[in-house]
């Protein structure tokens, strides 16, 4: 605990902590003593043990327009302690090992009961500065002023309040410095890869951008049994990296001369991928892996977050004729309380190796440095330890 005392001496009472606050686009986050609030009914109080850094978080920490909003406590990808429950919360208790995640699953809703979707819609997925139950926050600082939550979870706290919904209880025993990665990149990549696209042994992939969620994907294409997987990316010194992750093959894309990058990769593929993944979030690569797809058959899945407000171009005639799919994969299509907790048992079992993702581990005093290792392109994932 941040004050040493146990969860029984805290439960809902305010707890003082530090947090690393975004107080103004693009500048170094501030760690300063805040209050977490204890949790209202329905909502869960964790104290943190480790988070990474997702370049989510950096997209956000840089936005100067809506959504983005000021001063906020960013971070999603941890895994914390239970501290102390609200009322009516009966699937996690004081002292569970839990990973918050952004997404919710209700368990009740059409969508949170179908195998068809993981888009809850009695708490549906926004960028929202509050807690989903309620318009207000869990966090102040010593001033008093409101501080924005980041995607239900803001695990740049030692302490965080996150609905019962966003919650998944796991296996204690799993290093929490890999667990946490399930609360964003691994279970959104692999997720694409498996449970979205369904791809299938023998195919070709193809994967537009080799960041962490990228290189996810790939891990998931390999344990489908894809045949040929192609990372595209500018950065060339990316390809010995990805070889790792299950990559055999590489297309610098500043380097397609006179072609397009979509007429490279037909020429590749014999006219065409069975699967392509967007992982950067820009319109016109969306286009590109679109138009790599092979005709009849050929399934694009978009991962990247774009900028607000970017909008597709697609025609009409060759969404028509092509026969292509072109679908969004939001944390890869898994249900965060069924899913993740099977994700987590191949990784157990050695199915799934994850090691490679961490590249850096830091104290939370250096979670700038994090940053600096993320935006230079030096890292992968790099780990955040609270207390170590």
């Amino acid at each position: 605990m941040a004050d040493g005392k146990s969860s029984s001496e805290t439960a809902g009472k305010p707890i003082r902590c530090k947090a690393a606050i975004c107080r103004e686009a693009g500048e170094p986050l501030v760690i300063e003593e805040i209050m977490v609030a204890p949790p209202s009914p329905y909502e869960v109080r964790i104290r943190i043990i480790c988070t990474s850094l997702c370049y989510s978080d950096i997209t956000f920490w840089k936005l100067k327009v809506p959504p983005a909003c000021f001063p906020r406590i960013l971070g999603h990808e941890a895994v914390g302690v239970v501290e102390s429950v609200g009322e009516n919360v009966n699937e996690v208790a004081a002292g569970d090992v839990v990973i918050p995640v952004f997404l919710s699953e209700c368990g009740e809703c059409d969508d949170c009961c179908s195998k068809q979707s993981n888009l809850c819609s009695k708490f549906p997925f926004k960028l929202h500065p509050w807690m989903p139950r309620y318009e207000s926050s869990r966090f102040t600082d010593l001033k008093g002023q409101t501080l924005y939550h980041f995607l239900f979870v803001s695990s740049f706290s030692e302490y965080t309040v996150v609905d019962v919904c966003h919650v998944v209880k796991i296996d204690p025993s799993i290093p929490p410095n890999r667990a946490c990665l399930f609360g964003c990149c691994v279970a959104t990549g692999v997720g694409a890869a498996c449970k979205t696209a369904k791809v299938e042994a023998g195919s070709t992939v193809v994967i537009f951008g080799l960041g962490s969620i990228g290189l996810a994907v790939a891990k998931g294409a390999k344990l489908c049994g894809a045949n040929r997987i192609i990372g595209v990316d500018v950065n060339p010194d990316k390809f010995e990296v990805a070889k790792k992750f299950g990559v055999t093959e590489f297309i610098n894309s500043k380097e397609c001369g006179d072609k397009s990058l979509s007429q490279v990769v037909k020429e590749m593929t014999g006219g065409g991928a069975d699967y392509c993944f967007e992982c950067v979030g820009m319109a016109s690569l969306v286009q590109e892996a679109f138009a790599s797809c092979r005709k009849g058959w050929g399934k694009t899945v978009v991962l990247g977050v774009d900028k607000p407000g970017a909008q597709l171009n697609l025609s009409s005639a060759e969404v028509l004729g092509s026969g292509k799919i072109l679908t969004g994969s939001l944390y890869g299509g898994i249900k965060a309380k069924s899913d993740i907790p099977l994700l987590l048992k191949r990784y157990t079992d050695k199915e799934l190796v994850v090691d490679e993702f961490v590249t850096h581990e830091v104290k939370f005093e250096d979670i700038n440095k994090a940053f600096e290792l993320l935006v230079g392109g030096k890292c992968i994932r790099c780990v955040i330890w609270m207390d170590k």
